[in-house]
């Protein structure tokens, strides 16, 4: 699925940043500084005093992202900013307003600068912008975080400012494996999918029970290439340690850029394309281990073993009724967005509603996805039993359900028409309790067939087809500028994992969420997800956590 890169290593550090700092030094960020305005919840932008809504210098448009030149310090949309940096000789670095984070408008990327970090968290150590004791302890945590990210060295106990020691985002009372990931540039979508990976059931327990050996992995590894596996063993060591602050995958981030390079930037990625890239290089590691030693047909890799199922395609003749059946695995199933109710929601009282007045649901978005469906023209069947291509009528449906279920809402659309890409904002109703047995091969082919005589094919999944959620992956903003979180459902307790800070929530602020990965685990399996991690116990061959030079 995704190609593998050997000898690909950490990225390059910019040349046109190192060029401006040779020549100008620290001027520029000196003057950013006193630019520099700390939000109550310790975000930090750049605003001038005399600009209440930033506009760019070239087209005055006031919509979309901002970047201030760090030689002449003109605004710009990033079309602009773009074209300054190619207009003007020597005009390469900016900086983005609303994040207060170095950008290169000849790379076209982001830039981390231990210089420049440093800048803008002694802004926060000296409690420059709102109130006296929050902005202080939150200017700790910041300090801090950056700390682990960059391994850059900040002694507060040396700064004037006595800056207080407690960090709001590590609650003691949150359950055991509750902790929050740094976001190292953009990486959010990262953060929020590793959430879920950590708390997901037996996926979980595979890793804290030692299920990857790492001597043995060491052992065999015959080249220099990082260990994926081994630093997703890292995070969980790490994130199940005890420890509360706040966790920077930066080792993991490197080593997953060198399984999937095409996606290797400091630019925003795809939360769902994370997932499914994650899981294929996990099975590329692990299954070829466990396969073989099983020797049999099914793969035996943790990713398969939690999160894969089987759907079956039936393709039928409109003209004699031959049907044509075949199965293909996943692990995760991509809704589309249905305006109309299902049947399973009549009758219940649906509060929110979209601006047209329309509704979707869950379930109507699984009707949809096993409704079935007329083939165009140019996607006729050759009938084996006509002996010619005719029409026919597709329909999907579930052979076997995961242990874990994996539903993406398809937020994003591309028309070729138009030849523009766009995000649909429809709020989509989900229940907490989901059963799937409507959506069953063996259900579609008994309403298909009704009481004839028929092996209908069910399995064991006709058993286990109830599921409860544990969590919810949503996006908010725009395509071009969007944000991932995470909602955790542990102990039965909402929790809102937004990067490094974990707060807790309530059923209404998730059912309110614009959700756009939704995870189900089979009811019978609930329970034992709801109990304290530090159950499992850790194989003696366990390796234990250790800290690595510049992430924790």
């Amino acid at each position: 699925m995704f190609l593998r890169n050997p000898s690909y290593t950490n990225p390059e550090p910019c040349q046109h940043l190192a060029e401006y700092k040779l020549k100008h030094g620290f001027n520029g960020y000196k003057a950013i500084q006193k630019l520099l305005v700390i939000s109550p919840i310790g975000k930090t932008s750049v605003k001038k005093p005399t600009t209440k809504v930033p506009r760019c210098s070239f087209c005055n448009g006031c919509e979309g992202r901002f970047y201030l030149c760090l030689i002449c310090s003109s605004f710009s949309c990033l079309d602009h900013t773009l074209f300054h940096s190619q207009s003007e000789t020597g005009h390469a670095v900016f900086v983005d307003i609303e994040r207060a984070e170095l950008y290169c408008g000849v790379c076209r990327d982001q830039l981390y600068d231990p210089d420049f970090d440093q800048v803008v968290m002694s802004k926060h150590s000296l409690g420059v912008g709102s109130g006296a004791t929050r902005s202080e302890s939150i200017g700790q945590r910041l300090i801090k975080r950056r700390k682990l990210v960059s391994g850059v060295g900040f002694d507060l106990q040396k700064s004037k400012c006595g800056v207080s020691t407690k960090d709001l985002r590590a609650k003691s009372c949150y359950p055991m494996g509750l902790r929050g990931l740094n976001n190292l540039g953009s990486t959010c979508f990262m953060n929020s999918v590793l959430q879920v990976l950590l708390h997901a059931p037996h996926f979980r327990d595979y890793f804290l029970s030692g299920g990857h050996r790492l001597e043995a992995c060491h052992h065999r590894r015959t080249t220099d290439q990082m260990c994926l596996l081994c630093d997703v063993n890292a995070i969980f060591s790490a994130v199940y340690s005890g420890d509360r602050s706040p966790y920077s995958p930066a080792q993991f981030l490197f080593s997953w850029w060198q399984h999937s390079a095409n996606l290797a930037s400091y630019e925003q990625q795809d939360a769902h394309e994370f997932f499914i890239s994650i899981l294929d290089a996990i099975h590329e590691k692990d299954g070829k281990l466990w396969n073989s030693c099983k020797g049999n047909g099914d793969c035996q890799c943790i990713a398969h073993r939690v999160f894969y199922g089987l759907l079956r395609s039936d393709v039928t003749c409109m003209t004699c009724g031959f049907t044509s059946t075949t199965y293909d695995p996943c692990v995760d199933i991509s809704l589309n967005l249905d305006t109309n109710v299902s049947s399973v929601e009549k009758g219940k009282k649906l509060s929110k509603r979209n601006e047209d007045g329309s509704m979707s649901t869950l379930s109507g978005c699984l009707d949809l996805f096993t409704r079935p469906e007329k083939l165009g023209s140019d996607q006729k069947l050759y009938c084996q039993n006509c002996q010619e291509r005719q029409d026919s009528l597709k329909q999907m449906s579930i052979k076997k359900l995961p242990l874990v279920l994996s539903l993406h809402v398809k937020r994003f659309e591309h028309s070729f028409v138009k030849n523009c890409s766009r995000k649909i904002d429809r709020y989509l109703h989900f229940p907490f309790s989901l059963d799937m047995t409507p959506y069953l091969s063996s259900s579609i082919l008994r309403a298909r067939y009704g009481n004839r005589i028929y092996t209908f094919g069910g399995d064991e999944s006709d058993m286990f087809s109830e599921f409860e959620i544990f969590a919810v992956v949503t996006h908010s903003g725009t395509l071009e500028s969007g944000h991932y979180v995470s909602f955790m459902r542990l102990r039965n307790q909402w929790y809102k994992c937004d990067d490094a800070w974990i707060t807790e929530v309530d059923d209404a602020t998730v059912r309110a969420s614009q959700c756009y990965m939704i995870f189900y685990v089979q009811k019978t399996m609930h329970n034992k997800a709801n109990e304290d991690p530090s159950h499992v116990p850790n194989s003696p061959r366990r390796e234990l956590f250790l800290p690595i030079a510049g992430c924790c």
